[in-house]
C-alpha cells in the first residue's frame, strides 16, 4: 500500500503528474488539482464539482458520478491493479471486484458498487439512499423513484430534491477481465421498468445490444460493451406520445400514458411554467381523463334513468357530494340538465326515427290516457311493430298533454299529433285505446284516419278495448257486488296477519286440523285486484281453521258463514280465469295477437254459461260480469279472430268450433263474417301494396329480379309491366285460399307464429306481410306493472310542473333507454293450452 504522500501511478499510463495538477486521461491538458476535467467536453470543474458522463452538467460533490470509465481520483487514492481504478488508501478491496473500498464504506455485496456508510444500496437498482430512506427490495419506500446514474433528467423534468423518483432497473454490466479475455456474464436480474412491457432487447452482434419498439417496430441504442445508455430515451418515446401507434391509442381511447397520472401540461413536464410534478411508474391500468361533457351526459341520464327530479342539480347534499367527488366540475344548473336530457331524447329519437322508417310493414298504436291534478290529460302513444327481422317491438313514442280530456277531439288530436311528427301516414293499422269511448269521439278519429290513412275493413281495427282494463273492472265490479262476504275475509286475514301470537295459534290449528293447503295468507292491496284474488283463494282453502278458530280463540269474532264461503269459492272460480289471461299480458316478452283469441272465447263461454245457471248464487255474480266482457267481445272478436286464422294450427277451423260453443245454431253466421273480413282484408293488401321502404322492396325482388337503370330498351315494356302486376295479383289472390286448405300443424305449446310466417313468406309473399300486421296488433294499453291496478294512472305533481316537451322527453328516453340495455327482441313463443 503507497502512503499519502506518495501517490502512486497508473501502470499504463506512465507519465509523471505534478501534486497540484492532475492530467485528464485523453486530452493531456494540465488540470489544477482543484479541479477536474471532464472525460469528454475538457472543461475546467471545481474540485467541490464532478461532471456527468453524458450531458456535461455539474453535479455537486456530496452526488456521486456513474462509474463506466477509467476515472480519475484525489491524490490520496491508489490505482486498482486490475481495473485501473484510483482508490484512497485506507479503502478495502472487494473481493470478486477487486476495488478499493473506504474502511467506513460498505460494499453491497450483488453490484460492486462503493456506498457510503451513511447510505444503503437497493440491491436491485444500484442506487444510492440517503440514510433517512431504506429502499425496498423490489420497489423504492413512498413509491418514489431514484434516477440512475447513466441517465440525466433533461432541464424541464428535474425533480425537487424533496421528492424521491423511482429508478428504472440498471441492465447488467458486463465485467472485463484482465488481458480483455472475454467471460459470460453474471446472471441477468428480472428487468422491473415498465418499460420493458413496450420494449424488447436485441443483440446485433459485437456486445452492441437495441431496445425495439413493440408497437411501432422502431430500433434505439441500448448498450455497447458495458456502456449502457439507459431507458429516458425509451420512456419518452411511449409516455410522451413519440410512439405514432402508441399517440393513436390514446386519441382513440381517452386515455391517459400509464406513466403518468395526469397530462403532460398538468403535471410540469410537457413545457409547462407549472412546477415539475412526482412522476409514478406502475403497471396499473391507464387513469380516464376528466370530461366533463361526459360528466354532464351521465347526470342527465341518471336523471331519466331513475325519474329523479331535475332540481336535484340544486340541492345542497348533491352539491356537496359532487364537489368531494370531483372539485374540477362546475355544477350544471336546472336549465342546463333540462336542455341535456332534451338532447339526450333527441339523440336517442334520431335512431328511433330511422328504425320506425325502415320497418316493412304497418305499425299499430295504443292510446293511455293519463289524468292529473291540474284537470289535464297526458296520452301516452305507444307503437308496437314487426321488423324486417320478423321481430315485435314496442315503443312509446309520443306524451301528449290534452288540455280537455273528456272532450271527443282528445284522443284524435293525440293521434293526428304523432302520425305527423313520426311521419307515419299511410303506415297506421290498429288502435287500441284505454277506456270506452262514445260515438262522436270514434266518428272524429274515424275521419281524420280516412284522410291520412287508408281505411282498413271500414275502420273496424281502428279503435278496440284494452283487454287489460276489462279484466280489470270485471274483478273490481265483483269485489263490488260482494262487498260484505269480501270485507270479512279481508278481516279475518287481518286478525290473523297482525299479531304474531294470532298467527301462531292459527298455525297450531292448522296442524291440528291437518289442513292440506300450503297457500300463505296475506292482506291484500286493494288498489291491485290479483292481490285481493289470491287473499281470497288462501282464506277459501283455510276455511276449516277459520271455522274452528273461535273455539280455540274467544277473541276472534265475526267469522264468515258457509254461504259467504261458498259465494268466495264461486268467485274464485270465476275470477281464476281472468287472472289466468291477465298474466300473459305481464309476461317480459310480447304475446303475439293470436294468443288471446284462446283466451277471450273461453271467457265469453264460460261467463255466458254461469250466467245462465240455475243457480241464483252463480248467475246473479257472474251476469254483470258476463254484460261487461260481452261488450269486449263483440268489439274485438273479429282482429283476434283472424289473428287466430294466421296460426298455421288453428286456421278456421278453432273459429267454427268456438263460435258454435259460444252461438250455438248461430254460429255460421258469425264464421261467415270472420271469412269475409279476412278475404276483404287480404284483397286491400294486394291492391293496396305498403310503400316500397329498403326493406320492403327487397322482399318484393327476392333478390332475383333488380331494376337496372333506364335505358333505350325499356320505353316499350310499359305494358309488360302492367300485364305483370295484373298476372301476379291474380296469383296473389288464391294465397289465401291456398293456406286455409292445406292441412294444420301439429298442435304444440310452444309455438314461434311470427318465426313460421317469416318461413313462408316466399310461398306466400302477400299473406305473410298481412299477418305480420295482424299478429302485432296490441290488446292492452298499459304497461306489465299496471296489468292488475284498479285504478287509473296520474301524472304526479312534480312532472305536471314541468314543460310538456320536457315530460315527454324525459318518459320517452327512459324507455328508449332502457330497451337499449336488454335484448330488443322480445318475441318469444307462448305456451297455450287450447281446450278442443
Amino acid at each position: 500500500m503507497a502512503t499519502p504522500e506518495t501517490p502512486a501511478t497508473p501502470t499504463e499510463n506512465h507519465e509523471t503528474v505534478p501534486k497540484s495538477e492532475m492530467i485528464h486521461e485523453h486530452s493531456h491538458e494540465m488540470v489544477p488539482e482543484n479541479e477536474m476535467t471532464h472525460e469528454q467536453s475538457h472543461e475546467m470543474v471545481p474540485e467541490n464539482e464532478m461532471t456527468h458522463e453524458q450531458s456535461h452538467e455539474m453535479v455537486p460533490e456530496n452526488e456521486m458520478t456513474h462509474e463506466q470509465s477509467h476515472e480519475m481520483v484525489q491524490e490520496n487514492e491508489m490505482i486498482h491493479e486490475h481495473n485501473h481504478v484510483m482508490v484512497p488508501e485506507h479503502e478495502m478491496t472487494h473481493e470478486h471486484n477487486h476495488e478499493m473500498v473506504p474502511e467506513h464504506e460498505m460494499i453491497h455485496e450483488h453490484n460492486h458498487e462503493m456506498v457510503p456508510e451513511h447510505e444503503m444500496t437497493d440491491e436491485h437498482h444500484h442506487e444510492m439512499v440517503p440514510e433517512h430512506e431504506m429502499a425496498h427490495e423490489h420497489h423504492m419506500v413512498h413509491g418514489n423513484e431514484i434516477v440512475p446514474r447513466n441517465e440525466m433528467v433533461p432541464d424541464d423534468e428535474l425533480i425537487p430534491l424533496n421528492e424521491m423518483v423511482l429508478a428504472e432497473p440498471q441492465p447488467n454490466y458486463i465485467e472485463t477481465p484482465p488481458n480483455n479475455l472475454e467471460t459470460p456474464p453474471s446472471k441477468r436480474r428480472k428487468k422491473k421498468s415498465i418499460v420493458w412491457e413496450h420494449f424488447t432487447i436485441e443483440n446485433m452482434g459485437g456486445g452492441t445490444r437495441r431496445a425495439q419498439c413493440k408497437q411501432c417496430k422502431q430500433s434505439f441504442a441500448y448498450s455497447t460493451g458495458s456502456k449502457v445508455a439507459g431507458t429516458s430515451h425509451l420512456k419518452r418515446h411511449i409516455a410522451k406520445g413519440t410512439c405514432p401507434v402508441v399517440l393513436r391509442n390514446q386519441q382513440n381511447n381517452n386515455q391517459l400514458s400509464p406513466y403518468n397520472s395526469t397530462p403532460s401540461k398538468v403535471s410540469g413536464y410537457g413545457g409547462s411554467t407549472d412546477p415539475p410534478k412526482r412522476r409514478y411508474r406502475t403497471a396499473s391500468a391507464p387513469y380516464l381523463a376528466f370530461d366533463p361533457d361526459r360528466c354532464r351526459q351521465e347526470i342527465s341520464r341518471m336523471i331519466i334513468m331513475h325519474d329523479y327530479p331535475l332540481h336535484m342539480v340544486e340541492h345542497s347534499g348533491f352539491l356537496a357530494f359532487v364537489q368531494n367527488l370531483q372539485p374540477r366540475f362546475d355544477m350544471v344548473s336546472f336549465n342546463t340538465v333540462q336542455g341535456d336530457c332534451v338532447a339526450t331524447y333527441l339523440r336517442e329519437k334520431q335512431a328511433i326515427q330511422k328504425v320506425i322508417e325502415g320497418v316493412p310493414g304497418r305499425i299499430c298504436l295504443t292510446l293511455d290516457m293519463w289524468s292529473s291534478c291540474y284537470t289535464v290529460g297526458y296520452v301516452f302513444i305507444t307503437g308496437q311493430y314487426i321488423d324486417s327481422d320478423w321481430k315485435i317491438h314496442r315503443k312509446i313514442l309520443n306524451i301528449i298533454m290534452e288540455p280537455y280530456p273528456d272532450s271527443d277531439t282528445a284522443f284524435s288530436h293525440a293521434v293526428a299529433a304523432c302520425l305527423s311528427d313520426w311521419s307515419m301516414e299511410g303506415k297506421l293499422f290498429s288502435v287500441t285505446i284505454n277506456q270506452p269511448l262514445g260515438d262522436s269521439a270514434v266518428d272524429n278519429l274515424r275521419a281524420l284516419l280516412s284522410v291520412k290513412n287508408p281505411l282498413v275493413l271500414n275502420g273496424q281495427l281502428l279503435v278496440a278495448s284494452c283487454l287489460a282494463r276489462t279484466l280489470s273492472s270485471i274483478a273490481q265490479g265483483a269485489f263490488k257486488f260482494l262487498h260484505g262476504t269480501v270485507k270479512k275475509i279481508r278481516d279475518s286475514v287481518k286478525y290473523v296477519k297482525t299479531s304474531e301470537s294470532h298467527e301462531e295459534k292459527f298455525i297450531e290449528l292448522k296442524q291440528q286440523l291437518q289442513v292440506p293447503s300450503t297457500k300463505t295468507l296475506a292482506l291484500d292491496d286493494q288498489t291491485q285486484w290479483n292481490t285481493t284474488y289470491e287473499m281470497l283463494l288462501a282464506a277459501s282453502e283455510l276455511k276449516e281453521v277459520f271455522s274452528c278458530l273461535d273455539t280455540s280463540d274467544p277473541d276472534y269474532k265475526d267469522a264468515p258463514s258457509m254461504e259467504d264461503w261458498k259465494q268466495v269459492e264461486v268467485l274464485c272460480n270465476y275470477l281464476k280465469i281472468l287472472f289466468d289471461t291477465a298474466n300473459l299480458l305481464t309476461a317480459p316478452t310480447i304475446p303475439t295477437t293470436n294468443t288471446f283469441f284462446h283466451e277471450a272465447w273461453k271467457i265469453q263461454l264460460e261467463l255466458a254459461r254461469a250466467a245462465a245457471n240455475e243457480d241464483p248464487s252463480i248467475s246473479s255474480l257472474t251476469k254483470t260480469m258476463q254484460e261487461e266482457f260481452d261488450k269486449y267481445w263483440k268489439s274485438c272478436c273479429l282482429i283476434l279472430a283472424i289473428a287466430v286464422v294466421m296460426d298455421p294450427r288453428f286456421k278456421m277451423k278453432l273459429v267454427e268450433f268456438s263460435f258454435t260453443k259460444i252461438y250455438g245454431e248461430e254460429a255460421a253466421t258469425y264464421v261467415k263474417i270472420v271469412e269475409e273480413g279476412i278475404h276483404e282484408l287480404f284483397l286491400e293488401y294486394v291492391a293496396l301494396p305498403l310503400p316500397l321502404t329498403p326493406t320492403y322492396a327487397e322482399e318484393v325482388n327476392g333478390g332475383a329480379l333488380k331494376q337496372e337503370n333506364g335505358g333505350a330498351g325499356e320505353a316499350g315494356l310499359t305494358d309488360f309491366d302492367a300485364y305483370i302486376m295484373e298476372t301476379t295479383s291474380q296469383q296473389s289472390r288464391s294465397e289465401l285460399d291456398q293456406y286455409l286448405e292445406e292441412s294444420l300443424l301439429p298442435r304444440v305449446h310452444e309455438f314461434d307464429v311470427v318465426g313460421w310466417w317469416k318461413l313462408n313468406r316466399m310461398k306466400y309473399p302477400t299473406l305473410s306481410k298481412m299477418a305480420r300486421d295482424i299478429l302485432s296488433v296490441p290488446v292492452s294499453t298499459v304497461t306489465a306493472d299496471a296489468v292488475f291496478s284498479t285504478v287509473g294512472k296520474e301524472m304526479d305533481r312534480y312532472r305536471c310542473s314541468l314543460r310538456p316537451e320536457t315530460v315527454e322527453a324525459l318518459i320517452c328516453a327512459k324507455d328508449w333507454l332502457q330497451n337499449a340495455s336488454v335484448n330488443t327482441s322480445l318475441h318469444a313463443p307462448i305456451k297455450m293450452e287450447v281446450p278442443i
